[in-house]
């Protein structure tokens, strides 16, 4: 059973192998409302989101989900030396780099409770999958080739975790080095392998923050495996083991 939707401004999709296609189809109807009531909480391009009010100092009291995003955060931001920073340059709150995996995170996990032991839940390119689609075989999941949107630099077999990229090719230069305020231009793309999408998702925005010395830093902070390109073209990888 397939369902596509269009979230936080993006194509997102889930791919559940279950018997029961009834029972499939509102599992992934409840995991897409979450993600949905997460963009209304959390959009930066939202004045009335919960997200919006606390940047503007409107919000005396968070929201249990709201204080887990700032955790995230300001655990990553130390992790990070200030690389990873949600308040941008301009003095505005920008929480994006933490909630998409959270959210799509947190919709795989009610996937998982609602029964489902297989699926893919691609959010916009970040995927978080469970199980194997056949016996033996894990997941393909693409990373795309930052100079050429028609080809993949490498396709990895993923089964019960989650990856990630961040890259410059289709959004320009919108990570920024919390250190210095500048925009991040040491790498192209950075793509992330973890245990959960929040990890990956987080991880991903970091290492393109910190350049290529991200790479082996990411892989001391969760990550299992990264692959990024370098402004020259250059592949740089790292794994948990290395």
């Amino acid at each position: 059973m397939r369902h596509v939707d269009l979230v936080m401004g993006i194509p997102m999709s889930v791919d559940i192998r279950h018997d029961d296609e009834g029972r499939a189809r509102r599992a992934a109807r409840a995991a897409f409302d979450g993600m949905h009531d997460a963009d209304r909480r959390f959009s930066r391009f939202r004045p009335d989101s919960e997200v919006s009010r606390y940047g503007r100092g409107e919000c005396e009291q968070p929201s249990a989900d709201l204080r887990e995003v700032l955790a995230v955060a300001a655990r990553f931001e130390a992790a990070s030396g200030g690389a990873f920073r949600i308040w941008r340059p301009d003095g505005t709150i920008d929480t994006d780099g933490v909630v998409k995996g959270w959210a799509a995170q947190r919709a795989a996990d009610s996937l998982v409770a609602a029964g489902m032991t297989t699926f893919c839940l691609n959010a916009g390119g970040d995927v978080v999958v469970r199980g194997e689609p056949d016996p033996g075989r894990g997941w393909s999941v693409g990373v795309r080739e930052p100079a050429d949107p028609t080809a993949f630099l490498t396709v990895l077999a993923v089964r019960d975790g989650a990856v990630a990229t961040s890259g410059t090719y289709e959004r320009g230069e919108h990570v920024w080095d919390g250190r210095t305020g500048a925009p991040a231009t040491g790498l192209l793309s950075a793509t992330v392998v973890a245990a959960d999408l929040t990890t990956a998702d987080v991880l991903a925005t970091c290492v393109l923050a910190l350049g290529p010395d991200g790479v082996p830093w990411a892989a001391q902070h969760g990550a299992a495996a990264v692959v990024a390109v370098r402004a020259d073209g250059q592949v740089l990888t790292g794994s948990r083991e290395a």
